[in-house]
């Protein structure tokens, strides 16, 4: 038989005849006249190749082919409608599962929140939190390893494009007992005195371009660099050691008790940025979930409670 020509139609007028008990009263429920009805009950059954009815003038009845086929088009339907409604949650960015690309510092601090909040308007959508260390978000959003990421600003390739979306001044981390905790004035000198612990490769490069930018600058070597900032901040929460690290790291670093300062004579500043791939387009979804991250982001760096001493109001010399 071939079933490539029964259409949706058929199958609507074939369920209203039998709840409606005739053919008028199927017209009528779904907006058709009586004869457009019957046409298309001859059409049906004819693809189908039996009856489905039997007639009389008073009534239809379902013919006993047809009682064998309805459990089978009553399925047909509630799949189709299934499918409808999957469709429209899609097209409403109401459904989805989004892969997102993160470092841990972001991944243990901003992101559970932000994914929490957007739940709460689209519970359907799944969001699914990859911790990446920071040097991979580039190359995991142009293998599509992830839907897209957030982390700090990086050189992107062709396949991947960048959105800033917040900037934060980096800054030295010290124990309150650390020496430069008690100084009104802190700089590259001070931290060359002090033993410095980096958490991340890319703060380590951070550091070099922080140096590199003070011309006849001798280099400040780190004492030791891990993978994760973690291990930074409980070295530096000893108090014998410090660190370095944007000042939005600020949720995690207080907990091990750290205070920052503002490095006068060389400080930069450090951008958190969204990259999308360039080449593929994201889901309904995911395109929705990053929107609401970019202004989600700027929101909670601007609510931080930093504690960072005032800036000096005079130039360093």
């Amino acid at each position: 038989m071939a079933f490539s020509r029964m259409t949706v139609r058929q199958f609507e007028v074939f369920l209203a005849v039998i709840e409606c008990s005739s053919i008028a009263g199927a017209a009528d429920r779904i907006g058709l006249s009586p004869s457009a009805v019957s046409q298309l009950l001859a059409e049906f059954e004819n693809e189908l190749g039996f009856r489905l009815f039997d007639r009389t003038t008073r009534r239809v009845s379902l013919s006993s082919a047809g009682r064998d086929f309805l459990p089978t088009a009553d399925a047909w339907i509630r799949h189709l409608r299934f499918a409808e409604q999957a469709a429209r949650d899609i097209r409403n960015r109401a459904v989805g599962a989004i892969r997102v690309g993160v470092p841990l510092v972001l991944a243990s601090t901003a992101l559970p929140e932000a994914v929490t909040e957007y739940a709460e308007v689209n519970p359907k959508v799944i969001v699914r939190l990859c911790d990446i260390p920071t040097q991979r978000l580039i190359d995991a959003v142009a293998d599509n390893d992830v839907d897209f990421a957030v982390g700090p600003d990086h050189p992107t390739v062709p396949k991947v494009n960048r959105q800033a979306v917040f900037a934060s001044s980096w800054v030295l981390w010290c124990s309150p007992s650390n020496p430069l905790a008690g100084k009104t004035s802190i700089r590259l000198d001070d931290v060359r005195a002090m033993s410095l612990v980096q958490g991340g490769r890319d703060h380590k490069w951070d550091l070099e371009r922080m140096v590199s930018e003070q011309s006849g600058r001798s280099p400040v070597v780190p004492f030791d660099v891990f993978d994760n900032a973690t291990t930074a901040f409980g070295m530096a929460a000893q108090g014998r050691m410090v660190t370095m690290a944007p000042a939005y790291v600020a949720p995690l670093a207080l907990l091990f008790g750290l205070v920052p300062r503002r490095i006068e004579d060389a400080e930069t500043i450090r951008e958190v940025c969204l990259y999308s791939p360039a080449q593929r387009v994201l889901s309904p979804a995911a395109e929705d979930f990053r929107n609401f991250l970019s202004g989600w982001l700027r929101k909670w760096n601007a609510d931080l409670d930093i504690p960072l001493p005032p800036e000096r109001q005079t130039p360093v010399p």
